[in-house]
């Protein structure tokens, strides 16, 4: 991970320097490039005020304008958003939304570092931050952010087991969001968020990790209800021995007992009977 810090280090003054160098095109378009802007010029000129329709542009907003002049970028970078003019028969220009875009990954088959297959899906959140390397350094943008994001899925989980895959979900797309913005640099692209929707695990899987999380509720209840019945015979270990120093608390206790049973249910009678009597009949 740190080698891989630095090298993305010492890359980065290169990137800058190539980002410089697009911005900054040599405008030498030779003899026969500035005569063929300069006739277009002269047939605008004549053909006023029809040709000011063809030459004005305007771009929204959320927009710029990337022109070429005889296949090299205009001096100046993107244009917009507003209006802006450009040559006829000479000039042609590229769109390019700078808006934040969300795409869906679709459910990828992955096999997990503890050899588990699962079906992961996720979303991105990107936007173009330099319309220049997004127009001149990539055919299609948007579908290489989508394929790299389907890649990257891939490998980071690869390298996870199935408990960090369902309990570190903050982490891994934090990994993805790092990894695809630095590979898209180069583009243009700014990754803002990467999010794991869903971890879909086998039918089979789920049963079993349902038996498992069964079993292990079952178990923790009858260590619980162990444990009730331990502090329980304690309880009653020590009222035995309350009754026993104190005859007249078994009396009592008695007593109380009946007022329980008549309040709850009134048509029930009971008559006590000695445990005295039950011994002198053990013992004939």
């Amino acid at each position: 991970m740190h080698r891989d810090n630095e090298e993305v280090a010492m890359n980065k003054p290169q990137r800058l320097e190539r980002q410089t160098a697009l911005q900054n095109v040599d405008y030498n378009l030779g003899i026969c490039g500035w005569l063929l802007v300069l006739l277009s010029l002269i047939l605008t000129v004549i053909t006023l005020p029809v040709s000011i329709w063809m030459c004005t542009k305007i771009v929204k907003e959320y927009e710029r304008a990337i022109i070429f002049r005889l296949g090299r970028i205009l001096r100046g970078g993107a244009k917009g958003p507003g209006l802006f003019f450009i040559l006829p028969c000479t000039d042609s220009f590229i769109n390019v939304d700078m808006r934040t875009i969300t795409f869906d990954i679709p459910p990828q088959e992955v096999l997990t570092k503890d050899s588990v297959t699962v079906s992961v899906d996720g979303v991105v959140y990107y936007r173009v931050q330099n319309a220049i390397l997004a127009v001149a350094n990539i055919t299609n943008a948007d579908a290489a952010t989508r394929l790299l994001a389907q890649t990257t899925l891939r490998n980071v989980l690869g390298t996870k087991s199935l408990a960090e895959i369902l309990s570190d979900r903050e982490e891994i797309a934090h990994s993805m969001q790092s990894s695809l913005d630095d590979a898209t640099d180069d583009w243009g692209i700014k990754v803002e968020r990467v999010e794991i929707k869903d971890v879909k695990l086998p039918t089979q899987l789920q049963r079993a990790m349902a038996a498992e999380a069964e079993a292990s509720r079952e178990a923790r209840a009858k260590v619980i209800a162990a444990e009730g019945e331990m502090k329980a015979s304690r309880a009653l270990k020590e009222a035995s021995l309350v009754i026993a120093e104190s005859p007249s608390a078994l009396q009592l206790r008695y007593l109380q007992t009946l007022n329980t049973i008549a309040a709850e249910k009134n048509s029930t009678i009971i008559f006590p009977l000695p445990l005295d009597i039950l011994q002198g009949f053990l013992k004939g």
